[in-house]
């Protein structure tokens, strides 16, 4: 068959267009048309023009950024297929055909709009629907209330606003619908809020996230006999939040009791394309209308979404804006025919099934973690599942936990849940980090929290989500529950260390995912608080800079960029081999060091300028004492010169020299004599601490040891590590009438030793940190 050239034409450019915006490859003889090039700086328009590689390049500069903006930081980009191209195809042949002329516009147009409504009808088995066709999802349900306007009030076409004065409209949401939703509507058609009604979900029984059908009878009624019109109710088949479902067939027979108009919208719509479909899902097909988002079922870029409804005068809906005497408008439904057609029915259902087995498979998984309790609303098929982590108390626990609630119990379940929305918060933000596949996000719900939501449905088209993605998913979540639990159950054991310890305050800091939050508090007579928070600032400044110069497996950082403690050390997540106690103690010690150093400088400071007034007061009264020596004669210029020549003075230079280690000045006399400079007494040594418990090799900072859960003290590793090698180097079987006497003396012989080398770890000065069992071992070997 004749193909028309220059639809051919344009589907080559298409190809070749993308083929260069998806190559993120960038060429070394462009690299100083960047330089100039920038996206933040717009230039002139060249009067002679410019190719289509060279616009196509800019534009590709301007989508994927400079290069070193790349490599700082990663974002995702929709999987653009074939699929992809044909949707793209779409608008570039939209405003092809808009040129023909009006009479075969007309029939092209008809044609499009007439199949994609036929084939979605279909699809989703919506009978004897018409289709609206817009680019903002709200936007349908905006068009669909003006046309419910009109239909119950005759004359708002010809009095406008005055017939709403009689009888106020109501439009009634869930408490789940997505935020803004309501405002939005009224904003848009020109209503007051009060016009908008927000019914709340469930608090006894059956889901949290589903609309509370009774109370929504009860509010009706009061509405109808308040002189108000009860207009349209907007129900979910998957709520924004937790993706449950309404129940829509009690809500459609309390919408067919009160002559009300009934929208559906949510992400469970697109099930009604599969085979098996839950019956709360099913009876969204009797509703009045609905609205689908095919863009992000399908994976499909730039294509509209659809509200799918059924009205019986045209010309209301012609009047509401739902059709369109323009044929042009009519050509919104081009790239979505387009698509259609190239994925097909088997194609179209089999995204949609495989994004289901997606959330069965991990829904199937969670089942047999630990610690992790899933909110969904259909075990067999939730589209969307929503799970969070929650450590559940043992029954000892648990009942200790709840005595302790009971006197002060509203403080126990706010901090709790605060505790818990913060490392859920910080797991969401993890698992998204490390599978970007996975397309999970956190969101926040009412009763439950904060949690982690996946929807395959909105995701996993776009980020090209498979089976692999979901094992690799729940293998990160199962590396982090552990850490999560530890840092949980150690949270409470690092409070009461820090609040133990001197010099230490504890911040308590609900919003930090980690450990806990620490200060080191520095005491100071100066009353200038500027000074003294300046020097709080300076000294946990160097704490966290040494801290981190430790070797271990934890983070100590600033905190947030915005919200956070100044002046505090943040310590994130741990692991269940932390040495709590090891951990504060070195953070006391390390603090104690620092501010020991910076009191000796300041008052190193302060004798080194006390000295050099003495030493100025010494010297001058040395000038003088020299100038009363050496007589009046000499000071007069000529005659002073000629009685230098004929009888010299000698006088020894008098100096001083300022003797840091005793603070005190001392003559410079004895390094003119013995012409070298005097060493004088030896410094103290700069304070230190001990940072650290005896570790063995291989073994980081503030981990418990391996062979004994107690760790290694001081006093008690060196005996230790002795009994170890004894035991190592015993013969397999003695009898004991042969060794049992050397071996006796040996063992007393040795045990004075060991007594011996006791005293001398402990008067050993603290800048030498413990011997550890390699060198107990070898002391042992060379006995």
């Amino acid at each position: 068959k004749m193909v028309d050239p220059t639809l051919a034409e344009m589907g080559k450019n298409l190809n070749e267009a993308m083929k260069m915006l998806e190559d993120n490859q960038r060429k070394v003889e462009e690299e100083n048309e960047k330089k100039y090039a920038r996206k933040d700086i717009p230039g002139p328009l060249q009067g002679s023009g410019q190719d289509m590689v060279s616009i196509l390049q800019l534009v590709q500069n301007l989508m994927h950024g400079e290069e070193e903006e790349e490599t700082s930081q990663s974002y995702r980009l929709q999987n653009v297929g074939e699929q992809g191209h044909m949707a793209l195809l779409g608008h570039s042949l939209a405003a092809y055909i808009s040129v023909l002329d009006r009479e075969r516009l007309r029939k092209l147009t008809t044609r499009i709009l007439s199949d994609t409504t036929l084939w979605l009808c279909r699809l989703f088995r919506y009978e004897n629907g018409s289709a609206y066709y817009h680019e903002d999802d709200r936007e349908g349900l905006l068009k669909i209330c003006r046309l419910v306007i009109h239909t119950r009030y005759d004359d708002y076409t010809i009095e406008g606003f005055n017939v709403l004065y009689s009888k106020q409209p109501v439009i009634y949401i869930s408490s789940a619908a997505r935020t803004g939703l309501g405002q939005a509507l009224c904003n848009q058609l020109g209503l007051p809020l009060s016009c908008m009604c927000r019914v709340p979900c469930n608090t006894m029984f059956g889901s949290q996230h589903q609309m509370d059908v009774a109370l929504l009878d009860r509010v009706i009624k009061d509405d109808v006999e308040s002189g108000k019109l009860p207009l349209l109710l907007v129900a979910n088949a998957g709520t924004p939040g937790a993706g449950h479902t309404d129940k829509l067939g009690r809500l459609k027979e309390l919408c067919e009791q009160y002559n009300m108009w009934l929208h559906v919208e949510g992400v469970n719509l697109a099930t009604l394309a599969l085979g098996y479909v839950s019956s709360s899902v099913l009876a969204a097909t009797k509703c009045d209308s609905m609205t689908l988002t095919l863009g992000s079922w399908l994976g499909l870029p730039a294509v509209p979404a659809v509200t799918l409804y059924r009205h019986e005068d045209p010309s209301l809906s012609l009047a509401a804006g739902l059709t369109s005497s323009q044929p042009v408008e009519k050509l919104r439904a081009l790239p979505l025919w387009l698509s259609l057609q190239y994925l097909g029915h088997d194609g179209i259902v089999e995204r949609i099934k495989h994004a289901s087995q997606l959330s069965q498979r991990l829904l199937e998984n969670l089942k047999n973690l630990d610690f992790i309790k899933t909110s969904v609303e259909d075990e067999l098929s939730s589209p969307v599942v929503v799970f969070k982590f929650f450590q559940e108390y043992s029954n000892r626990d648990q009942t200790s936990h709840a005595a302790q609630a009971s006197t002060i119990q509203h403080p126990i379940i706010s901090n709790e849940r605060h505790i818990y929305d913060t490392f859920n918060q910080w797991l969401g933000e993890q698992l998204a980090q490390l599978v970007p596949a996975s397309g999970v996000d956190v969101v926040e719900l009412e009763d439950e929290g904060t949690c982690v939501r996946f929807s395959p449905l909105m995701t996993s088209a776009v980020l090209g989500t498979e089976i692999q993605d979901i094992d690799q998913l729940v293998d990160c979540l199962k590396m982090k529950i552990p850490v999560l639990t530890s840092t949980l159950q150690l949270r409470e054991e690092f409070e009461q260390e820090v609040r133990r310890t001197v010099g230490l305050l504890y911040i308590e800091d609900l919003g930090w995912p980690g450990l806990g939050v620490v200060r080191y508090n520095y005491h100071s007579d100066e009353k200038n608080d500027d000074k003294q928070e300046k020097e709080l600032e300076k000294i946990n400044t160097e704490l966290l800079k040494k801290l981190n110069e430790l070797e271990s497996d934890l983070t100590f950082s600033l905190g947030p960029e915005f919200g956070g403690q100044k002046n505090c050390v943040y310590i994130g997540m741990v692991t269940e081999d932390l040495d709590v106690s090891e951990l504060v103690e070195t953070i006391a010690a390390t603090g104690r060091e620092i501010e020991e150093n910076s009191r000796l400088l300041e008052n190193m400071t302060e004798v080194v300028r006390k000295g050099i007034q003495e030493a100025q007061l010494q010297l001058q009264k040395a000038n003088e004492e020299r100038l009363l020596e050496e007589g009046l004669l000499r000071q007069i210029p000529v005659v002073g010169s000629v009685l230098n020549w004929f009888s010299p003075f000698q006088a020894s230079p008098k100096g001083r020299t300022f003797n840091l280690t005793a603070g005190s000045l001392e003559s410079t006399e004895s390094t003119y004599v013995s012409k070298a400079q005097g060493t004088g007494t030896t410094p103290p040594p700069t304070p230190t601490s001990s940072l650290a418990k005896q570790r063995l090799p291989g073994q980081k900072a503030f981990k418990r040891s391996l062979r004994s859960s107690d760790g290694f003290s001081e006093t008690s590793s060196i005996s230790h590590c002795d009994d170890l090698e004894k035991m190592d180097q015993r013969p397999p079987a003695l009898s004991p009438s042969h060794e049992q006497g050397p071996l006796e003396t040996e063992k007393t012989e040795e045990q004075k030793e060991v007594a011996q080398a006791q005293p001398n770890t402990e008067d050993t000065h603290s800048d030498k940190s413990p011997p550890d069992c390699a060198k107990g071992e070898e002391q042992v070997s060379e006995r």
